[in-house]
Parts: structure tokens; C-alpha cells; sequence
């Protein structure tokens, strides 16, 4: 499957809805299974994300080398229908788009790693969504605290485990990191995923903002009220730049 892309502020970004995006990483990973390739690489851009791309070239490689970069920000969504040929159909946030995939991954029995977090978190993410889909199958799940001499076990734990579906969240750029230093060892893995804070939210630690913040593009405000000290900051400083780049690096 071919997948159509924009250029969004800077980066290819991938035409596709969350129900579309779900059914070609499940479809990819039935297609991958057994044929020890390494794994199609599956990542997400927001505001944050233009702006530390832009700003940072070695960050910028790492997204580079992905094979689909989805939209995760819906001011993303608008500005490409004002500035692209083709506009973006919905954001497809990873909050969302796991229980799309989720709930395909039940019925055609393709398999979930979760790794990342703390234990207790990454302990309670897989309870809540086996809760949820229970005929969803988990190859394994591990926290995300990995020393430099802990990372070959863990890759050999992994493919020894084989999971259809890998979905890691360490942050931006840790976990796009992890997957370009070894995306070639994986090759038991069909599709590896970027997950941020996915795993947050899934464990109930986090709540997110309300539907109607959501779709005026103001998730990003609720978070900042929530942890003013770590993300005002971040915000005050890329939101401008992210703005600046979704108007001038767009097409």
C-alpha cells in the first residue's frame, strides 16, 4: 500500500484517517509476519515536534527515516487545509489510534508489545486494554527503563516474543532514536510505533483534555494547566515556531 504525503510545516506528513492508519499497520503486520525484514516504522509529528525538527538537524534525520509520520495536533489538520493540495481528514493522534488498532488487532488475531514507562504504569496500560479488548493478545510488555548494557537483552526478549504490533513510548527523541539504532535487529517485529505518553494515559495516570479542547487544537493548553512547570515553557517557545513553520514549510 502506497500512502499519500504533505509537506507540513517541513515534514512528509501522511494522508490518512485514524480508521485508515489502523488497517494498514494491522495489514502491514500480517504482511511482515515471518519474513524477518526489519519492521516499517510508524512515528508522529506535532507543533513540538516542526519546531525540534527545524531546529535540530539530528532530530530531523531520526523523523526522516520513518515511513509514515502521521499528524498528532489538529491545528496540523487545519492549516493543511488552507495551505496543502491535499488536506489532512482528522488527526490521528496515538491516544486515539491504539484503540482503533486494538480493535482490529482482537479480531484478526495480531499481537501488542508495550514497552515503556515506569512498571507500575506499564502494568496498569496493559490491564486497562486487555480490560477493554479481551480478545486482544499481548506478545509481552517491558518499562521503559533500559540501561545502555540492559539493550541487547531486551531487543533479543522482544523478537523472541515476536509481536505483530511494538509500541514504545519514551518521549521525543529517545524513542525515535531507539527504533533508528535498532530497527534492523527487530526483525520479528512487523510494525514498530512511537507512543509518547501513550501509556500515561492508557494506565488512567492521565486524563485528557475535553472533546470540544480537542478539536480546537487547545489539548495542548489543558496539559500546561495540568503541569505548568514542565511543559509552559516547552510551549511558549515551540508553539510560535511550529506557527511560523506551518505557514512558510507547507505545500
Amino acid at each position: 500500500m502506497v500512502n499519500q504525503a504533505i509537506t507540513l510545516g517541513g515534514l512528509p506528513i501522511t494522508v490518512a484517517s485514524c480508521d485508515s492508519a489502523a488497517r494498514d499497520m494491522i495489514e502491514t503486520a500480517l504482511r511482515y509476519r515471518g519474513q524477518n525484514r526489519p519492521p516499517q516504522y510508524v512515528t508522529s509529528a506535532n507543533g513540538q515536534v516542526l519546531s525540534m525538527c527545524a531546529a535540530q538537524p539530528e532530530i530531523r534525520t531520526l523523523f526522516e527515516q520513518a515511513d509514515i509520520i502521521h499528524a498528532d495536533g489538529e491545528p496540523m489538520v487545519k492549516f493543511s487545509r488552507l495551505m496543502c493540495e491535499t488536506g489532512l481528514p482528522e488527526r490521528v493522534a496515538t491516544t486515539d489510534l491504539v484503540h482503533n488498532t486494538a480493535n482490529l488487532a482482537q479480531k484478526q488475531d495480531v499481537t501488542f508489545y508495550f514497552l515503556g514507562a515506569a512498571q507500575d504504569v506499564i502494568e496498569a496500560a496493559v490491564a486497562n486494554v486487555q480490560k477493554a479488548y479481551p480478545n486482544l493478545k499481548f506478545a509481552g510488555f517491558r518499562n521503559g527503563y533500559i540501561s545502555p548494557d540492559q539493550e541487547e537483552d531486551v531487543l533479543a526478549e522482544i523478537n523472541a516474543a515476536a509481536p505483530d504490533i511494538l509500541w514504545i513510548g519514551m518521549g521525543v527523541p529517545l524513542e525515535q532514536s531507539f527504533i533508528v539504532r535498532n530497527r534492523h535487529k527487530l526483525t520479528n517485529v512487523g510494525v514498530i510505533k512511537t507512543s509518547g505518553g501513550l501509556f500515561d494515559f492508557l494506565s488512567g495516570r492521565n486524563k485528557r483534555a475535553s472533546e470540544w479542547m480537542q478539536n480546537w487544537g487547545l489539548e495542548w493548553a489543558y496539559r500546561t494547566w495540568l503541569e505548568p512547570k514542565r511543559l509552559a515553557w516547552r510551549y511558549l517557545t515551540t508553539n510560535p515556531h511550529a506557527l511560523l513553520l506551518l505557514l512558510t514549510r507547507s505545500r
